[in-house]
């Protein structure tokens, strides 16, 4: 029997606002999650205003200057022209909101525990804020009791009672860079409440929002916890793959072709690919916050923390193949020219946040390889406390090098130029399936 849901005058006037679109609704940071969602929520027909810290950020959107790859700079520049989207630098302005989406990096430290500061910082900021009647959601990736064990008691020391004179909710962010197919308005959305009656009203604002489903949940620690199950389920199956790319080199067998062969069974089995190691802000960090969270209930998750292990091995596991590769020419990896193809951490995207591709460069170094980065996608990118700009590809750049090393398949690099001019390429995306000689290798 389920739980009914309770409603009372500040819950049905703010559904009433969300339904007409006469709610202004808040978003709190204004980055790969946040502005794609302001804007989807702008062009829903509601007045947003975004809130950053970055005043650079700020700026840009105020001149309708994208920055984003997944958002359409025209929507942008039409959306801040017409006064429906606007940003801000001044929290004061969260007391003009009827709902603030909170979307701010919840990076792990050096111990890989969760940094929770943004998020923290952020409740804070509405807390000081906010008025009655209010909606605050949470969508960044957390550890499962954020939003009751750290949200709740802030938002609760402005006096307002939460699910009474506030509604509290977590509803996971899902957004896939450079994915062609789904994105923040058509891929499903899962919410959870303090109360039902939080539920029902975040539930009624994504639904005024997306075309993708809603799909409510009891709590919002479910909602947390199948997020990182989601980004978990990746993590472990891709160590798979990973382990089994290692393993099929040692024994001398093509381990793309063995993927490809079982995944012809129509059942029971989904292809997961090899890599150089994992990157980007979820799949990489988001298993941690678990494995930090089930610490508490004296818990040790064995298998997340296996196979966060397998994947941060293999920038090591890159290098040493070229070193190999380097060596079978009769090269050493000590003063030899190694271009690398791509520093984002997935194929056509400007994104390089937590790229394998980085530790591949710094173990390069190390072994006192001369390295050059070539992506179209990314002109500068910093690597520890150091800024590094890309080259442009050419033939001359490409003869230059001792080895080519695909770390990133951006779909905009000519495949067949890159073979013709490389003196040998180890490539570790199977960009080549079908091409085998003396000067390829794959990972």
């Amino acid at each position: 029997m389920g739980t009914a849901v309770t409603s009372n005058k500040l819950s049905d006037e703010l559904i009433h606002k969300l339904e007409t679109k006469t709610a202004t609704i808040g978003v709190v940071g204004l980055g790969y999650v946040g502005l794609p969602l302001a804007v989807e929520k702008a062009k829903a027909g509601y007045q947003v205003i975004g809130f950053d810290v970055q005043e650079e950020k700020v700026v840009k959107v105020n001149n309708g200057e994208n920055y984003i790859g997944d958002v359409i700079p025209a929507d942008l520049e039409a959306l801040v022209n017409s006064g429906k989207l606007s940003a801000t630098a001044d929290y004061s302005f969260i007391k003009e909101v009827d709902a603030i989406a909170i979307c701010v990096p919840t990076p792990l430290d050096i111990y890989k525990q969760p940094n929770m500061s943004y998020v923290e910082s952020s409740a804070k900021a509405i807390a000081e804020n906010f008025t009655k009647g209010t909606l605050v959601v949470l969508e960044s990736t957390t550890y499962p009791g954020t939003t009751e064990e750290l949200i709740r008691p802030i938002l609760e020391e402005s006096g307002l009672v939460c699910g009474e004179d506030f509604f509290l909710a977590y509803s996971p962010e899902r957004v896939d860079p450079g994915n062609k197919t789904f994105n923040t308005k058509n891929t499903p959305k899962v919410v959870g409440g303090i109360t039902p009656t939080c539920t029902k009203v975040a539930a009624t604002m994504y639904r005024s929002v997306l075309d993708g489903d809603v799909h409510e949940v009891s709590s919002p620690a479910v909602a947390e916890m199948e997020k990182i199950l989601e980004n978990t389920f990746r993590n472990i199956n891709i160590a798979l793959a990973n382990e089994m790319a290692i393993l099929c080199n040692k024994m001398g067998i093509d381990v793309w072709e063995v993927i490809d062969a079982a995944a012809t069974k129509p059942y029971g089995f989904m292809p997961f690919y090899p890599g150089p190691g994992l990157g980007g802000h979820c799949i990489p960090i988001d298993p941690w916050y678990l494995t930090w969270k089930a610490r508490e209930y004296n818990y040790h998750t064995k298998l997340i923390e296996t196979a966060g292990e397998i994947n941060d091995s293999m920038p090591d596991f890159v290098v040493q193949r070229c070193m190999e590769i380097l060596n079978e020419q009769g090269k050493a990896i000590n003063g030899a020219n190694v271009l690398v193809l791509g520093v984002a951490y997935k194929k056509d995207i400007d994104d390089y946040r937590e790229s394998p591709v980085l530790p591949i460069l710094n173990r390069l170094a190390k072994f006192g390889a001369n390295w050059t980065v070539v992506d179209p996608y990314i002109k500068e990118f910093k690597n520890g406390n150091t800024i590094h700009y890309t080259e442009q590809l050419s033939d001359s750049l490409l003869k230059q090098a001792d080895l080519t090393v695909i770390a990133t398949n951006h779909s905009n690099f000519d495949y067949e130029m890159i073979f013709k001019n490389s003196k040998a390429v180890f490539d570790t995306r199977n960009t080549y399936p079908k091409t085998y000689n003396e000067k390829y290798s794959k990972l």
